[in-house]
């Protein structure tokens, strides 16, 4: 699945995503993933913009999810970036726990829960 105004799917942001969080700069993550460095730089800004707001809604659906918020809501990650993309692989555990054998990879999902508006305009909304 792809994401609204993006050529790639969510599977390559999201991973693009979770490098940013680990520190890795925009330079390094187009290299490893074969993508042009605007794009991913692309991303990396839109993604920072959002973080704040990404990181309630999905600690929000977490938390509607979960059996046992506690036990799974993420700790801080040091960065908003990293902070949001933790949100994200949280809610990605909880749902897959309440769905039972859901076997969607974790990107694949949160594209499908935000409509594929993970980086587009006007999301999450205010």
């Amino acid at each position: 699945m792809s994401l609204v105004r993006r050529a790639d799917t969510a599977e390559v942001v999201g991973a693009g995503l979770e490098l940013a969080a680990a520190g890795w700069g925009c330079r390094r993550i187009a290299g490893r993933l074969g993508r042009p460095v605007t794009t991913v730089r692309g991303w990396l800004r839109c993604w920072s913009r959002r973080a704040v707001r990404a990181t309630a809604v999905f600690t929000a659906w977490l938390v509607a999810l979960a059996d046992d918020p506690a036990a799974v809501l993420p700790a801080p990650a040091g960065t908003a970036v990293a902070d949001a993309v933790s949100a994200v692989t949280g809610f990605a555990f909880a749902a897959r726990a309440r769905l039972g054998k859901l076997k969607v990879p974790t990107w694949l999902l949160v594209s499908a829960a935000c409509h594929g508006r993970l980086l587009a305009p006007g999301w999450p909304p205010a």
